[in-house]
């Protein structure tokens, strides 16, 4: 739901633009020329390292390769991403926890951010914790509508009003909820990084 409602921000042609479901693979994925998007954005489920048995590194987690009987992992992992060619002005990582570092003790801005840097991104939006869906979904299609269409707005101010707005007038879809995003739980992990 987030990338559609975002997606509708942009002049985007769903069918090459948009990968869902089952085209949001692995291998899908990395057949598409990234050198030529100025926006890239992922919103799925980040892991870091021991989060699953063997996973050595960050990753996103993308459709299961089994859904379509593919071999690997489904994981973007951050020594694929280094050999991406990216030309972003703006990699967009909406899932949970992808700023963390490699382990504990890491660095505040490594693994999966870093990576998106070498291959190519000029500013990534990255999470320090675990995101709510819902309340992220809301935050980021108020932030990509504020950076199209509000001139002059930069990145970073983009994502501090739709935190705001969040902060101010979050409330959940569920009418039977008893909170509401203005706790910084739900709009605080997200950061911007580079310009």
């Amino acid at each position: 739901d987030e990338i559609l409602e975002i997606s509708k921000v942009f002049n985007v042609v769903p069918e090459r633009d948009i990968f869902l479901q089952k085209r949001a693979n692995l291998q899908e994925v990395l057949k598409v020329d990234m050198s030529n998007r100025k926006v890239v954005m992922f919103s799925t489920h980040g892991l870091v390292p021991g989060e699953l048995d063997g996973l050595s590194q960050p990753a996103l987690a993308l459709t299961n390769p089994e859904v379509q009987n593919l071999k690997g992992d489904g994981l973007l992992k951050v020594d694929t991403i280094l050999t991406m060619k990216l030309d972003a002005d703006w990699v967009v990582l909406s899932a949970c926890n992808t700023a963390a570092g490699e382990g504990e003790g890491a660095e505040a801005l490594s693994g999966l951010g870093r990576a998106f840097f070498f291959a190519g991104a000029r500013a990534i939006l990255v999470s320090s914790w675990p995101v709510d869906s819902e309340a992220s979904r809301k935050l980021m299609t108020d932030l990509f509508k504020r950076y199209v269409q509000e001139k002059g707005v930069t990145k970073p101010r983009a994502l501090q009003l739709a935190s705001l707005r969040l902060l101010d007038e979050g409330i959940p879809d569920d009418p039977k909820a008893s909170y509401t995003y203005a706790h910084p739980l739900f709009w605080g992990p997200f950061t911007m990084v580079g310009n």
